[in-house]
């Protein structure tokens, strides 16, 4: 994002420590940069999180003491008009790509999708009930090019008072589609097992229950099925622990002065000391 948690490391490190800010977006890096300075100690990655252990320094490899995953699209990308991003928006193009090197645009999936896939990608991934309306609507309505032409789809056979959140869980799994989010999201879980330390935190930072859940599993022992493992003596063998049982969500005050954290949902998890 903007590097605001990349600030606040630091702030809490001594000179000895280090951050790597990675962020396969380079107008999200270039806001960190601007954010953070000269600092010595933050050294930013241009890359997708999904291969998080293969873009951290070698070195680091099973050493790194934390990680934190802000999930999802950043404030600045949903209050940049022309990246696509937000419904409410007319005249930008449909394109939602987080990195401008992604090979898929949003014109590319509402626009060229087989109709059954498509409406997979809106119950999927938006969990949409108006999903089988809305394609319907989408087919008879291409070709679409911009964010309005879209709006203006959805809102033409989703009335009242559900319409605007309809409209969020579509653009929701359209950007999801677009950036392959919820398979980046298992790869990076994955890698961050090569990356901590025995003792090292896993902090996510997630937006919805999609999230969540893979997160959810990942946590209970370390694999993405939610499995718990044992050996053969009936002992659990976790490579991974969650550090707190309930998911915390912001309180009152932070929501007031972060308006952004409403929807947020934290989980911890604490490396343990088995092998991958």
């Amino acid at each position: 994002g903007g590097g605001g948690h990349s600030a606040r490391l630091l702030a809490r490190l001594g000179s000895g420590g280090a951050v790597y800010g990675m962020d396969q977006d380079p107008e999200a890096l270039a806001a960190a940069r601007g954010r953070i300075g000269s600092d010595p100690r933050f050294h930013p990655i241009q890359g997708n999180f999904a291969y998080l252990d293969t873009l951290l320094p070698p070195e680091h490899l099973g050493r790194v003491q934390g990680v934190l995953f802000d999930l999802g699209v950043s404030t600045h990308q949903i209050q940049e008009p022309a990246r696509g991003f937000s419904f409410q928006a007319d005249d930008a193009e449909l394109d939602m790509r987080m990195s401008p090197d992604a090979p898929t645009t949003a014109k590319v999936v509402v626009n060229e999708t087989d109709p059954d896939e498509l409406r997979r990608i809106l119950w999927q991934y938006g969990e949409e009930r108006h999903s089988r309306t809305i394609v319907r609507a989408i087919v008879d309505a291409r070709p679409l090019r911009t964010t309005g032409d879209l709006r203006r789809t959805v809102l033409q056979v989703v009335k009242g008072p559900m319409a605007v959140k309809s409209l969020a869980r579509v653009f929701q799994a359209v950007r999801i589609e677009v950036n392959q989010e919820l398979e980046s999201l298992r790869s990076a879980l994955n890698g961050v097992l090569r990356v901590l330390a025995p003792g090292g935190r896993l902090v996510v930072l997630s937006y919805h229950s999609l999230e969540d859940r893979i997160v959810k599993n990942f946590l209970k022992c370390g694999n993405l099925d939610g499995t718990v493992d044992k050996d053969f003596y009936g002992h659990p063998v976790c490579t991974i622990l969650p550090l707190t049982r309930q998911l915390l969500r912001p309180d009152e005050q932070e929501i007031l002065a972060n308006p952004a954290a409403r929807s947020a949902r934290m989980r911890v998890g604490v490396r343990t000391t088995l092998e991958v």
